[in-house]
C-alpha cells in the first residue's frame, strides 16, 4: 500500500528519441536502465528513496530486461552487494542516503574498494547535506579518499546528470574501482528533462544465467596476504587509469572566460547556485557564458593533477568552492600547485563559510569579496554591496511588519499517528514515577522530542536506541528506556541492541513502535509488514510455517518479559510502562506499541470507502469533537496529545475568557483526544459520533425518532 509511481514507471520506458521529463533522481533510475545494469539494490532515505520505490514497483519491467532489484535490509547489505561485480562482468547499482547511510556500509565498502571490480559498480548517495538536512552535517567525500572510491559530483542538469551514470560505469570497469556518485537534494528534487536512449537487456542477468560460477582466484579476495598487493594497485595502475579515463572523456568542464587572470574552480554539485550568484553579479550572459575562467568538477577525487596545473598557470587567483569541512579539494589543489612551482594566490575557506550550505546568496558575497581583492577593476563594478543592502532592507521590512519573528515549525506526528498515544501514556507515567533516561532513534518517533512531548536525551544511529542506553543504567536507580520503531529494529536494533543486552544480561525497558512500515523514509514494505511478500510466501507454504514478526524474532533470541500492546489503548499502555518499571524482573523487557501508520491506513481505507459509496453500500465513519459548554479551558488534553486537529477557538459564551478546545474538520477518527482524557481524568467533554452514508431503514427509522424527542436536525 505504498504511494503508488504509475506515472513515473511509464517514464522508465521511454525509448531512443523520446524526451524524458521528471525529476533527477528518476532520471537517474533510467540512466541505470539505458547502461544495462544487471542488479539494483539500497535501503531508502531521502534524497534517493524513488529509486529504489520505483524499481520495486516496476518489477514487471524490470523482469522483461532481466534485472534484478533488491530493497536491502540497510545499508551494509546494499553494499556488499556489490561483491556479484568483483568477479564477474556485471554491471550493479546500490543507492542509500549520506552520511548516516555511508556510514552504516563503511566495512563492506573497505572490503569492496581493496581487490576492485571487474563488472562496473556505481553507488548512488543522497548527499543529505545543507540547510534542508535530516542528518548530521557530514560528507561521503572522506569515504572515497580513505577507501580509493572515485566520487562523482555532477553538475545538475538532467542530460549531465545521465551522462555521468554511464560514464560511472565506463570509469569503474576501465580502473577496477568502484564509483560513487553523490547527489544532492537539490539535484534529486531538479525538474528537467533529457532526451531518452533505449534499455539495455544486460548480457549476464536473471534471463541469461551463467552456466558456471567464476574461477576461485585469491586475488579477489580482500584476505592477506593480496591486501597490500590491492593497495599497491589501488595508486600505482587503478588511480592512473581513472585520471586518464577522465580526460579523455572530458568529464571535468573547463570554461574560459573573458577575464583570464583570475578563475574558480567549482565542485559539480554547486554549479548551479554559483550561476545563479554570478548572474546577479553581471557575470553571466544571456547564453549561461560565464566572464570568469570555470573549472566544474563533475569528479571531485581523484583530481587530475595536469587538469588543476594547467587552470592555475598564469593566473594570479584562484577560489575554490566546496562545501564543508575539512576542506580536502581546496588542500589537494594548493599541494598539487605548490609541488608543480605555480605562483599563484589560492582562496576559498578565506572568504567562504567553514561550514553549511553555500547558497547563491552565500556565494554571491564569496566571489564579490574574492573580486574585489584580486579583481579590483572588475569587482567594485559588481553591485554585489548594493545586492546585500537591499535584502538587509527586505528582512527589516518584513520584521517591521510581522512585529515579531516569525515562529519555528518543527516537524511533528501526523494526524492519528500510533505513535502519539505512546508518548502521550509515557507523560502520564512521568507524572507518577518521575522522569526516566530516554534513548531516541531515527525515525517518525524522533518528533517526540519536540514540543508538546520533549523526549530524548541522544540519538545516535539508526536501531541504536537501546544500545545507546547500556551504559546509563549502571549508575542510575531507575530503568532507562529505549524507543526504536519496526523499521530500526530490523536495520540494526535487533543486534546492536537486544542481542548485545542479552549477551550481558543487562536491565533496561524497550518500547518497539510496530506501525507496520518504514514509515520515515517512506512507508516501504518490512518483513514484519501487513501483507509482506515474506508473510504472502510463507501462508502459501504451510499453514503452520507463522510470520516472520518482531515478537518471534524477540523471542527466539531469548527476550522472556515481552507485551503486545495497541497504542491507542493509552490506559492499558501508561500500566504496562509502570509495570515495567517497577517490575521485580532483572532483565530486558520490551514493549510492542502496536499501530498501523496512519497514512498507510488512509491510503489503504480511502479508495475501498470511495468504491463502497460509488455502489450504494453503508459506510460509517468515526468522528470526535468537544462540547464546548463542557470545556473549561484547561487545554491539559492538548499538552498531552499535540494532535495538529486539537486545538483552540473563541469561546461562544461571553463569560469564558480563555479560548476552548476545539477538534478540526482534518481528524482521522483515531479517538486518542478521548482517550487521553479518559486516562488522564480530565474533563469529560469530548463526544464521539458515527456518521453513517447509505444508511439502512432501520437506521433512517432511529435517527427520525431521536430527531423528534431531542429536536436535533438531521446533518
Amino acid at each position: 500500500m505504498e504511494r503508488s509511481f504509475v506515472k513515473e514507471i511509464e517514464n522508465l520506458r521511454l525509448g531512443a528519441g523520446d524526451t524524458f521529463y521528471g525529476e533527477g533522481i528518476l532520471a537517474v533510475t533510467k540512466a541505470l536502465l539505458q547502461s544495462g545494469v544487471t542488479y539494483v539494490g539500497g535501503y531508502q532515505g531521502a534524497p534517493v528513496s524513488h529509486l529504489i520505490d520505483v524499481m520495486v514497483q516496476a518489477k514487471n519491467d524490470m523482469a522483461e530486461l532481466g534485472v534484478h532489484v533488491e530493497p536491502c535490509t540497510n545499508e551494509a547489505s546494499a553494499a556488499a552487494m556489490l561483491g556479484a561485480s568483483i568477479m564477474y562482468p556485471v554491471r550493479g547499482a546500490v543507492t542509500w542516503k549520506s552520511i548516516v547511510g555511508t556510514n552504516v556500509a563503511a566495512d563492506a565498502l573497505s572490503n569492496l574498494a581493496s581487490p576492485g571490480v571487474t563488472g562496473g559498480a556505481l553507488i548512488i548517495i543522497g548527499e543529505d547535506y545543507g540547510e534542508g538536512a535530516s542528518v548530521i552535517q557530514e560528507r561521503t567525500h572522506s569515504y572515497a579518499m580513505k577507501s580509493a572510491l572515485w566520487l562523482m559530483d555532477p553538475r545538475p542538469e538532467l542530460t549531465n546528470i545521465v551522462n555521468c551514470v554511464e560514464k560511472s560505469f565506463e570509469l569503474s570497469e576501465a580502473s577496477n574501482t568502484p564509483v560513487m556518485m553523490e547527489l544532492r537534494i537539490r539535484a534529486c528534487h531538479l525538474q528537467g528533462s533529457f532526451l531518452a536512449k533505449d534499455n539495455v537487456a544486460p548480457d549476464i542477468s536473471s534471463r541469461k544465467l551463467l552456466s558456471e560460477p567464476a574461477a576461485f582466484n585469491y586475488d579477489f579476495l580482500s584476505h592477506p596476504p593480496v591486501t597490500y598487493a590491492h593497495e599497491k594497485r589501488k595508486y600505482d595502475e587503478r588511480m592512473p587509469a581513472a585520471r586518464d579515463f577522465i580526460v579523455k572523456n572530458s568529464l571535468n568542464e573547463l570554461s574560459k572566460g573573458r577575464y583570464g587572470d583570475v578563475g574558480i574552480i567549482v565542485q559539480g554539485g554547486i554549479y548551479n547556485a554559483l550561476m545563479r550568484a554570478m548572474t546577479e553579479l553581471g557575470l553571466v550572459d544571456a547564453d549561461g557564458n560565464c566572464d570568469l575562467p570555470l573549472l566544474t568538477l563533475n569528479v571531485v577525487y581523484p583530481l587530475v593533477p595536469n587538469q588543476i596545473i594547467d587552470f592555475g598557470k598564469e593566473k594570479k587567483a584562484v577560489l575554490i568552492i566546496e562545501e564543508g569541512q575539512p576542506a580536502y579539494i581546496e588542500h589537494e589543489v594548493a599541494s598539487l600547485l605548490m609541488q608543480a612551482g605555480v605562483n599563484v594566490f589560492l582562496s576559498g575557506k578565506d572568504v567562504l563559510p567553514m561550514a553549511g550550505e553555500y547558497t547563491s546568496e552565500t556565494l554571491l558575497d564569496a566571489v564579490g569579496k574574492f573580486l574585489r581583492q584580486h579583481q579590483p577593476a572588475l569587482g567594485n563594478q559588481l553591485g554585489d554591496q548594493a545586492y546585500a543592502a537591499e535584502i538587509e532592507e527586505l528582512r527589516k521590512t518584513a520584521t517591521k511588519k510581522l512585529r515579531t519573528p516569525v515562529p519555528p515549525r518543527p516537524p511533528g506526528f501526523c494526524t492519528g499517528c500510533p505513535e502519539r498515544p505512546f508518548f502521550a501514556a509515557l507523560k502520564l507515567v512521568e507524572q507518577e514515577i518521575g522522569k526516566v533516561h530516554y534513548s531516541a532513534d531515527i525515525g517518525c518517533h524522533s518528533f517526540a522530542t519536540f514540543p508538546p512531548f520533549g523526549f530524548g536525551n541522544s540519538i545516535l544511529g539508526f536501531g541504536m536506541s537501546l544500545a545507546s542506553g547500556a551504559g546509563v543504567r549502571s549508575f542510575q536507580k531507575r530503568r532507562p528506556l529505549a524507543v526504536m520503531g519496526d523499521g530500526g529494529f530490523w536495520h540494526n536494533g535487533l543486534l546492536s541492541g537486544v542481542a548485545s543486552r542479552l549477551l550481558n544480561d543487562g536491565d533496561g525497558v524497550l518500547v518497539i513502535m510496530k506501525n507496520g512500515y518504514t514509515s520515515a523514509t517512506g512507508t516501504q514494505e518490512l518483513i514484519s509488514s501487513p501483507g509482506s511478500t515474506a508473510k504472502l510466501r510463507a501462508a502459501e507454504q504451510s499453514a503452520t510455517s507463522g510470520d516472520q514478526t518482531i515478537e518471534d524474532a524477540l523471542m527466539g533470541v531469548g527476550v522472556q518479559w515481552l507485551r503486545t500492546i495497541h497504542t491507542y489503548r493509552v490506559s492499558e499502555m501508561r500500566s504496562t510502562l509502570k509495570e515495567a518499571f517497577k517490575s521485580t524482573f532483572d532483565g530486558l523487557k520490551v514493549i510492542v506499541a502496536e499501530g498501523e501508520c496512519q497514512l498507510e491506513r488512509q491510503r489503504r481505507i480511502k479508495p475501498i470507502r470511495a468504491k463502497a459509496l460509488a455502489a450504494g453500500e453503508r459506510v460509517q465513519s468515526t468522528r470526535f469533537g468537544i462540547d464546548e459548554d463542557t470545556c473549561t479551558g484547561d487545554h491539559s488534553c492538548i499538552r498531552l496529545s499535540g494532535c495538529p486537529t486539537l486545538t483552540v477557538k473563541t469561546s461562544t459564551d461571553p463569560l469564558k475568557t480563555d479560548p476552548v478546545a476545539h477538534v478540526t474538520a482534518g481528524c482521522v477518527g483515531c479517538g486518542l483526544c478521548g482517550e487521553i482524557a479518559h486516562a488522564a481524568t480530565l474533563c469529560p467533554s469530548f463526544w464521539k459520533a458515527d456518521i453513517v452514508s447509505n444508511p439502512s431503514r432501520y437506521e433512517r427509522f432511529k435517527a427520525t425518532i431521536a430527531r423528534i424527542f431531542t429536536g436535533v436536525p438531521a446533518v
